[in-house]
């Protein structure tokens, strides 16, 4: 039997590649999708008019044109890869559900193993894949690690919310949770994808289980206004601590667009490039503080 392991974001991609190395029955390839499908428009992404539409929302966010959004959850944003480059390497994830079901279709005997960890970003992405594999049920299995108690590297449990932050010994307990999705939760999981896109909500939040809840884009403004103070602050710092406030992390990316979008509308002052949190400066509208233009955080 061939193996595949199908993982959503690539900070997941070296510790589960470190538990195959460990044990030969769960011998395979890995495979990331890279976008984050827990922020942004889904509205009818099954359509190339909806494929374009999210293609130029990952553009606003980045503020140049990018193929394929590079962003790990927790993790500082970083600048896209060049256009011409990811157009060049067809890395897409259009481009690997493509070659996903070429696979499944030349190999009867692959089995794909989809790794999911408590947080949106694995449910929305099981729920795109899952409404699209009906016809490969009994060969697609799941391993979601819902509240779920693991050792870390200091022996103590806790409970992970992302793969990336379990050790990779942990992920041979693990492997004993994979299942075969079964005919009533591709009909019923697909269903839920087809909800999420005609909600079309501007970022998806895990209430529990797999349940998502849809909320507005500008959610998270409320506390980016309440972190920001009268005097300049570093956007990152804004960044992390609304991100700390919650159980799951938030894209920073997301959110330094969010500021950028607050400074349009006059909310908050900035300073510096506009270009990544790391570039620029934001207070708060008026009364500036005293010597305010030397004393900024770094």
């Amino acid at each position: 039997m061939a193996l595949l392991h199908i993982v959503f974001g690539e900070a997941s991609v070296p510790v589960l590649a470190e538990a195959v190395a460990m044990d030969e029955k769960m011998q395979g390839e890995i495979r990331c999708f890279e976008d984050d499908l827990s922020v942004g428009p889904l509205f009818i992404l099954d359509t190339k008019e909806g494929q374009t539409g999210r293609k130029q929302w990952w553009e606003q966010l980045s503020a140049q044109p990018v193929t394929q959004p590079q962003q790990l959850p927790g993790i500082e944003e970083t600048p896209p890869a060049p256009p011409e480059q990811a157009a060049a390497d067809d890395d897409s994830d259009a481009a690997r559900f493509k070659a996903l079901k070429t696979a499944l279709k030349e190999d009867p005997e692959l089995e794909v193993w989809i790794w999911a960890g408590q947080n949106a970003r694995d449910v929305c992405g099981y729920y795109w894949l899952v409404s699209q594999l009906y016809d490969f049920a009994g060969r697609i299995h799941i391993i979601y690690l819902n509240n779920l108690p693991f050792l870390n590297d200091k022996g103590a449990v806790f409970y992970p919310t992302h793969l990336h932050q379990i050790l990779p010994k942990e992920f041979l307990k693990a492997k004993k949770l994979a299942r075969a999705v079964s005919l009533a939760e591709f009909e019923l999981d697909g269903e839920e994808w087809h909800r999420l896109m005609n909600d079309n909500a501007g970022i998806r939040m895990l209430e529990g289980g797999k349940k998502i809840k849809g909320e507005a884009t500008l959610f998270y403004d409320k506390e980016l206004l309440a972190q920001t103070g009268k005097e300049f602050v570093k956007a990152w710092r804004i960044v992390q601590q609304v991100t700390g406030k919650f159980k799951y992390p938030v894209m920073d990316q997301f959110l330094g667009w969010r500021l950028k979008e607050l400074i349009k509308e006059g909310k908050v002052e900035s300073r510096g490039d506009l270009k990544t949190i790391r570039d620029f400066e934001v207070k708060l509208p008026g009364e500036p503080a005293a010597a305010s233009d030397n004393t900024a955080t770094e």
